[in-house]
């Protein structure tokens, strides 16, 4: 399936002469192991798996963030952090409290800040906790390789580094990043974004040059975080429009244990939003396209799933 549709049920991989097919809802109860719907790989497939959200730990209420770190228990692969990791000042007991849920990831994350990381100066006990897998701490954002796949992490607090207008210094990095890692599928995560139906937040026009670096170079995929919802665009190119060609699809998936809030008007392109439950957003990379699923919180029944293929 490519970027135009969202399948409902896992594809299945025939190894004999016959197979049964089994009819799964987008939406299904069950517990935490019957919703990975993960298809089987085969052998020659270099897939990797990356899997997070944002918007997490809340010392005043760790509920949520412990149902959704019971979910990375289960799913193996890299963690994405987006931001807003330890409410509700990004100190250090702040991140005891981040410790006491996702911080059983912590060896397999790769983080990315987000504003309330920044009400400690510098961001400072952020990049004490996650050391070197959190970047340069004078700067925040980093680029990786995951399986076939280039990774790049930003920083959305664009006041913290020099902004994020065009020939900004993260701009600039960014494209060059862009030009040294010339493969065919890329990925870009970071806080605040570019779109978002959201009430609390909505659309971020700050960050639109690093969508626009990332646009000019073909990147496939923008996840975010900040209005703690779970939402999916149609692939768009920067100004906002329909682009099933060449668009980057973004996902905004502030579901990882912040209390949820409801949206507003739903922004054009707008495909999915759920605020019934806490999440996290699975992607299967493989060498030519991708896999996306949300896996809901325990004891919920709402999920999207569905693929689309590098440009």
């Amino acid at each position: 399936m490519n970027d135009k549709g969202a399948r409902t049920m896992p594809k299945n991989l025939c190894r004999s002469a016959f197979f049964v097919l089994v009819l799964v809802p987008a939406s299904f109860a069950g517990n935490a192991e019957s919703r990975l719907l993960t298809p089987p790989v085969a052998k020659d497939d270099q897939a990797a798996v990356l899997v997070g959200a944002g918007d997490i730990a809340d010392c005043k209420n760790l509920v949520g963030a412990e149902a959704t770190a019971k979910l990375l228990d289960l799913i193996p692969g890299t963690v994405m952090a987006v931001g807003d990791l330890a409410y509700p000042d990004g100190s250090k007991e702040n991140f005891t409290c981040y410790d006491k849920t996702w911080g059983r990831a912590r060896s397999r994350t790769r983080p990315a800040l987000g504003n309330h990381e920044f009400h400690a100066a510098g961001a400072t006990p952020y990049f004490d906790y996650f050391g070197v897998a959190a970047g340069d701490p004078k700067t925040g954002y980093y680029s990786y390789e995951l399986g076939p796949w280039h990774i790049i992490v930003l920083n959305s607090e664009c006041k913290d580094v020099g902004g994020c207008d065009s020939g900004s210094p993260q701009e600039r990095w960014l494209r060059a990043d862009l030009a040294a890692h010339p493969v065919a599928c890329t990925l870009a995560y970071w806080h605040k974004p570019l779109f978002s139906s959201g009430s609390a937040h909505g659309n971020d026009l700050t960050v639109k040059m690093l969508w626009d670096a990332l646009y000019d170079a073909n990147a496939d995929v923008v996840i975010n975080g900040h209005d703690h919802d779970y939402e999916r665009f149609a692939p768009q190119a920067p100004d906002g429009t329909l682009d099933s060609a060449r668009g980057i699809r973004e996902f905004v998936v502030g579901t990882g244990g912040k209390g949820l809030r409801p949206f507003g008007a739903p922004k054009p392109n707008s495909e999915v939003r759920n605020t019934e439950a806490f999440g996290v957003l699975k992607l299967t990379l493989h060498a030519k396209g991708y896999d996306w699923q949300f896996v809901p919180e325990e004891g919920k029944t709402y999920g999207d799933s569905g693929s689309g293929v590098c440009h």
